[in-house]
């Protein structure tokens, strides 16, 4: 396990097996540790990213500002997004990361993150899991999300982001054209087994590429290279 400051973030980086790299976006005061374990249930052979948020806020980490519950500081949003997104292409150089096959796994402030990251850097991910998530942005126009796999997993009890939000999430993202789907769960806003357990079955179903299919991108890196 690794928690090297370069670059970019602090950040943790655990290898793995197979051709995947989950990338481990946490809630408000959480760490580039805490979803380490949950990365681990969802995929016991995936490459493991997680970086810290890098604004505090009453001293907790978050991956950017917000003026009251709720409410985004829509300016910090997209320069954040575009940070983390350069940290993503820069650590996907370092540890030798296939980008085709990295999806992010985010929680609260994190998946707000990750859904910004859908809109405003299309092509950084290849798909993400959203657990208790709104709409960070609504860009014009929608960028092309065509093909990409969304997961949105909300609480149908959740006090502190309503179901509303997350729908109104899943029909912006469709309307770019991601493939998403939805489960409600009867919680509040914090993560249950039934949640670990509803992404653990969507990614084992969608967005990995083959071991035979990364060998041929790295063959193909490797012959373009000068």
């Amino acid at each position: 396990m690794n928690q090297p400051e370069t670059p970019g973030f602090l950040h943790t980086f655990v290898p793995g097996r197979s051709a995947r790299t989950l990338l481990l976006l946490h809630g408000t005061g959480g760490n580039e540790i805490d979803l380490i374990s949950l990365g681990r249930a969802l995929d016991s052979d995936a490459n493991l990213l997680s970086p810290r948020g890098k604004v505090l806020e009453n001293g907790m980490p978050r991956f950017f500002r917000r003026l009251a519950e709720g409410i985004f500081d829509e300016e910090d949003l997209i320069r954040r997004t575009h940070e983390l997104a350069d940290f993503i292409e820069q650590a996907s150089t370092k540890y030798g990361l296939n980008r085709q096959n990295l999806l992010a796994i985010g929680y609260s402030n994190g998946a707000n993150i990750a859904a910004s990251l859908l809109l405003l850097r299309a092509g950084t991910l290849a798909g993400a899991v959203l657990l208790r998530p709104m709409v960070p942005i609504v860009p014009e126009p929608l960028p092309d999300l065509k093909g990409v796999p969304v997961l949105v997993v909300s609480g149908r009890y959740d006090s502190i982001i309503p179901a509303d939000e997350a729908l109104q999430l899943v029909a912006t993202l469709r309307g770019a054209g991601a493939e998403v789907s939805i489960s409600f769960e009867n919680t509040g806003h914090g993560l249950t087994e039934g949640t670990v357990e509803i992404a653990r079955r969507w990614l084992a179903t969608v967005g990995r590429v083959t071991e035979l299919e990364s060998s041929e991108i790295r063959n193909q890196q490797e012959a373009s290279a000068p």
